[in-house]
């Protein structure tokens, strides 16, 4: 017996490879030519990837859907991801600089997912504090072109805090990738 349900059907919008977010001729993240030389703008091309895979895993949803906790008992939504990531990058700047920490942009600890609301309002909100905080990290770390240089009270080395940063993004990309499909079915890379 076959049982109804309310989960989406699985669909992606590629057609030369159906397991795929995009066709690679449509995919933004595939670049022309060679890829970067050195290690520096090796990391900074694979934290620009996963940025760009957080916001293809968003396209085309309203507030609601951006905001909905599509795998209960998680509080997790695209639009909390969205919000934990602007945090994030903000939360970086305080490792590296000297006196007193930026302010939480949300709150206490998990009010990034726990207030993300299906609000339009919010959901600007949130992607230009993503854009204003990413901006600003890059802009410091810019200053401290040596992988090797240590920074901030604790002497994170540049090279850590880079890697720290792709796993950070690769890391909720995936859960992007399981939201996105419980909230309307798309799959892909």
């Amino acid at each position: 017996m076959e049982r109804m349900s309310d989960q989406p059907t699985r669909w992606s919008q590629a057609t030369v490879y159906p397991d795929m977010w995009a066709d690679p001729d449509d995919d933004p993240r595939d670049g022309e030519g060679a890829s970067p030389d050195g290690e520096l703008a090796t990391l900074l091309d694979f934290l620009s990837g996963y940025r760009m895979t957080l916001r293809m895993k968003c396209e085309g949803l309203d507030a609601e859907q951006l905001a909905r906790r599509s795998v209960p008992p998680s509080t997790m939504s695209l639009l909390g991801l969205v919000r934990h990531l602007a945090e994030v990058e903000r939360d970086w700047r305080n490792w590296i600089r000297e006196g007193d920490p930026l302010p939480r942009l949300y709150g206490e600890k998990d009010a990034d997912f726990e207030g993300a609301a299906a609000e339009q309002a919010m959901v600007d909100a949130a992607y230009s504090d993503l854009e204003r905080e990413q901006a600003a990290m890059d802009a410091e770390l810019a200053e401290h072109p040596d992988l090797g240089e240590r920074l901030g009270k604790d002497g994170t080395s540049v090279r850590e805090l880079m890697v720290h940063r792709i796993e950070e993004y690769a890391r909720h990309c995936g859960h992007a990738d399981l939201l996105r499909e419980c909230v309307d079915g798309r799959v892909g890379q």
